[in-house]
């Protein structure tokens, strides 16, 4: 069936806002501007980076209540007053305290890791997630997991090899070191623990209220960016050790972040991007999996990682390694085996695999859905175009 002009729109959306999430990110990264001190340094201030993100999850709130009375016009003016569509938003806010406190420290962790690494590294140990996601599912929500979700586990844990092997092994890029990329990869795997956690909690807490997804994320952006600024305060004044890049030496300095705008205004356009390209990823998110399927979401997201790593390759930002569009092959491999979707089900089909029965409790945690930094809040049975509601749509 050919893709309407629409979709094929929501398609190209999601692609090229998925990648300049990843990308204006690292590009804010690699701007020298003169800092507090009168040095000419990296902007290097991660947590501040995070608010940004954060501003971008609200931004979807915003679009939600665009979108809600958009459509309460279309009924005012239709005579025929078609079914109304009305998602329920009277739910309680404070069920996103926790996953807002997890998505506040993964995403900060990730954001420093990668000031240490590589952004194509960044966006494929992300992978890692499905890892962390199954075996907390299996503790803390008491599923069972399927021969092939384990095989797509063990296949996902080798890509993450390859890929983190591929990372110290190459040449190095002026401005990184081994140890530096190590740490880097290292705490961007670390932080998708703190990314599974916060999709067990919200399948625990979150799912069983029906938020609207847009509303969902919009309401994580809410309480993640006042957990960030509260956590700005005393970042101000904690040694950062090895972590600090600023002039004061602490975790973060706000102030030395704005210096460094002022005395580089180009510093705005990634930051900017990062944050309009948080908001249109989520909804054209949302819309992939609405329009077409689960499955095509899953596709694209892979794209979008294959365009990060491209584009890296082509500005220098990295230097070509072979083993890492193998890692990431074998990352491919393992999410599909692990959601259940293309291979096996293509097995299925010609015989070559005999059909598993499925127990009810046997379904992964991470859904269809939008969130910048992890896949959640499914869209619900009832969508359209949903071959998979089961599957995982975005680990990269």
């Amino acid at each position: 069936m050919a893709w309407s002009k629409k979709q094929i729109a929501l398609a190209f959306l999601m692609v090229v806002t998925g990648s300049i999430n990843t990308l204006s990110t690292k590009w804010a990264d690699e701007i020298e501007a003169e800092n507090s001190a009168g040095e000419v340094t990296h902007f290097v201030h991660p947590y501040f980076q995070t608010e940004g993100m954060f501003i971008g999850e609200m931004l979807c709130m915003l679009t939600f209540y665009i979108m809600r009375c958009y459509e309460r016009r279309q009924r005012r003016d239709n005579v025929e007053m078609s079914p109304s569509t009305q998602q329920v938003t009277n739910f309680p806010k404070q069920i996103f305290l926790v996953p807002a406190l997890c998505d506040t420290i993964a995403t900060s962790t990730m954001y420093l890791g990668l000031t240490l690494t590589y952004a194509s590294s960044f966006q494929m140990l992300r992978g890692a997630v499905i890892v962390f996601t199954g075996l907390l599912s299996v503790a803390f929500l008491g599923r069972k997991i399927m021969w092939y979700q384990w095989l797509g586990i063990v296949t996902v844990i080798a890509g993450l090899v390859i890929v983190g092997v591929s990372d110290f092994i190459g040449t190095s890029v002026e401005g990184y070191t081994t140890n530096g990329i190590i740490t880097g990869d290292l705490l961007i795997i670390a932080a998708q623990v703190i990314t599974a956690t916060q999709m067990v909690v919200e399948e625990k807490f979150v799912t069983k209220h029906d938020v609207p997804p847009l509303l969902a994320v919009g309401w994580e952006g809410v309480f993640g960016f006042i957990m960030m600024t509260i956590l700005l305060v005393p970042f101000d004044f904690i040694n950062g050790g090895i972590f600090a890049q600023n002039p004061s030496g602490t975790l973060e300095d706000i102030p030395d972040a704005f210096y460094q705008i002022g005395t580089t205004p180009i510093l705005l356009a990634p930051i900017l991007g990062n944050i309009i390209s948080i908001a249109f990823f989520n909804f054209a998110g949302i819309s992939v999996t609405k329009e077409l399927s689960a499955t095509t979401r899953m596709v694209l997201d892979s794209v979008r990682t294959l365009v990060v790593w491209a584009f890296s390759l082509i500005i220098k930002w990295q230097k070509f390694q072979y083993l890492q569009p193998i890692g990431f092959f074998v990352l491919i491999i393992g999410m599909t085996l692990y959601n259940d979707i293309i291979i096996l089900p293509f097995c299925r089909a010609r015989g070559w695999v005999k059909p598993d029965p499925v127990p009810e409790d046997t379904e992964p945690v991470i859904q269809p859905s939008s969130s910048s930094s992890s896949g959640r809040f499914g869209e619900g049975a009832e969508k359209k175009g949903v071959d998979n509601l089961d599957s995982t749509v975005e680990v990269m």
